[in-house]
């Protein structure tokens, strides 16, 4: 579900993990499938190609985290790149075999998680009441 579905943003009370957010960047396709954006990469240089991939289109590639350092023409810096391989498994890839990119750090959460400032330091619990009191303070 990484960036199609918010991992926090579900209502507190009898609800709780049966009602979801879609995350910032993701959209429905024609089909009904939840689609999220990366950015092509091509012989370890990142282009300005924008793919929106479904859960069963991510399976084979490998996929660079958006954080990856990059120097200014878009090229991936050293030789190997931590990503996501078949099954979200985080692995060491050579530059060469990276298929995308992330578009952004914040992609995987929704608008009113993001508003949350530093949450990768909140407790879940504390981070899931701020997003539902963010989704009440600002009309989105």
């Amino acid at each position: 579900h990484y960036g199609r579905m918010c991992p926090i943003e579900t209502p507190e009370g009898p609800n709780i993990g049966l009602i979801g957010s879609l995350a910032s960047y993701a959209r429905i396709n024609p089909f009904g499938f939840v689609e999220t954006p990366y950015r092509r990469v091509v012989d370890g240089k990142v282009t300005d190609e924008l793919e929106y991939l479904t859960a069963d289109d991510e399976n084979g590639s490998y996929i660079a985290q958006a954080s990856t350092p990059m120097d200014d023409e878009g090229n991936i810096l050293g030789e190997e790149v931590v990503c996501r391989i078949a099954g979200g498994d985080p692995a060491l890839v050579p530059v060469e075999d990276v298929d995308y990119i992330d578009v952004s750090a914040r992609q995987m959460c929704s608008v009113a998680t993001a508003l949350i400032p530093f949450l990768e330091h909140d407790d879940a619990n504390r981070a899931l009441m701020g997003a539902n009191m963010q989704r009440q303070a600002v009309p989105l």
